[in-house]
């Protein structure tokens, strides 16, 4: 059964911002590794380290990425590693011997001592070593996009994980300010008692020599306690963490709009204090300031 009424049958769906994800994927004598790692970031910010082969299909990468990841500080990167023997690397070995005869020549006939690397600065030479830009077929490019998304997957099975961690915490604090509110009533009460007795004790004092109407001073100490009534902050302030749980029930990431729901607790919290005018009553909006604080430091960490 549920300990907290107020919260039962409810599902929650959010996301923390942190995650990673990895795929290796092996095809065509290359071991293809895909990784992804997520931080904190108010925008979607993406680093990409992908290697020349890929090179073509950046854009269309990057689009997948930000229509996964949503939001957050990203580096996703692709490694590949070719596994074949023959990885299509050829030698000029005519144009290789022509230039180390005509170095070679040269050195003699400006009277320049032969250098004994002169074999490495052939291999430097133009032509000499040469790599054919390999294509990617239109299979091995379904594959590895097939391997990107399979990232992302994970990365957000990650951050779902890392959600209900939060989530735990959004409730626990959320509940202890909600439960803080009913705290003020007693207080209230009392508040009320003591400032009409030091209006009484006031007007004792002052009765030898002040002449005043009774009906116009209980109109004025009742207007005075309406203006210190904490009544509709009170009402606001729980509605705005009903609200809270409402949002952080929907299925869609709603990190910014429980930042905006949380900002508005805060109001209410600073509204109450600066009304209050009662040292118990601060003490209970001290400690709602402080889970509220907390509550914006985690809420820094979901989409």
């Amino acid at each position: 059964m549920c300990d907290l009424p107020f919260f039962c049958n409810i599902f929650f769906m959010i996301k923390s911002m942190t995650g990673f994800g990895r795929t290796v994927l092996e095809t065509d004598g290359k071991i293809v590794t895909v990784e992804i790692r997520t931080l904190n970031s108010k925008q979607l910010d993406l680093n990409t380290r992908i290697p020349l082969l890929f090179k073509n299909y950046e854009n269309e990468i990057r689009s997948i990425l930000s229509k996964e990841l949503e939001r957050a500080k990203a580096d996703f990167t692709i490694t590949v590693e070719n596994r074949s023997a023959n990885n299509g690397v050829s030698i000029n070995k005519e144009l290789a011997m022509s230039y180390y005869q005509t170095l070679t020549e040269l050195s003699k006939n400006l009277d320049n001592p032969v250098e004994s690397d002169i074999f490495l600065h052939v291999l430097r030479m133009p032509d000499v070593i040469s790599t054919p830009q390999e294509e990617v077929s239109d299979e091995l490019w379904e594959k590895l996009k097939s391997a990107i998304f399979d990232a992302c997957r994970q990365l957000n099975e990650f951050r779902i994980s890392e959600g209900k961690v939060l989530e735990q915490d959004f409730v626990k604090r959320i509940t202890m300010i909600r439960d803080m509110i009913d705290e003020v009533t007693p207080f209230e009460e009392q508040r009320i008692v003591k400032i009409r007795e030091k209006f009484e004790s006031s007007l004792k004092e002052l009765a030898p020599k002040v002449q005043y109407d009774p009906n116009r001073l209980e109109q004025e100490i009742f207007y005075y306690l309406e203006k210190l009534d904490v009544t509709e902050e009170k009402v606001r302030l729980r509605k705005h963490c009903d609200y809270f749980i409402e949002t952080l029930n929907d299925n869609q990431s709603n990190g910014k709009k429980l930042g905006f729901i949380v900002q508005e607790c805060g109001r209410e919290i600073n509204t109450l204090g600066s009304k209050s005018n009662d040292f118990d009553i601060q003490q209970i909006v001290v400690r709602m300031k402080d889970e509220l604080e907390k509550l914006k430091e985690q809420l820094a960490n979901i989409l």
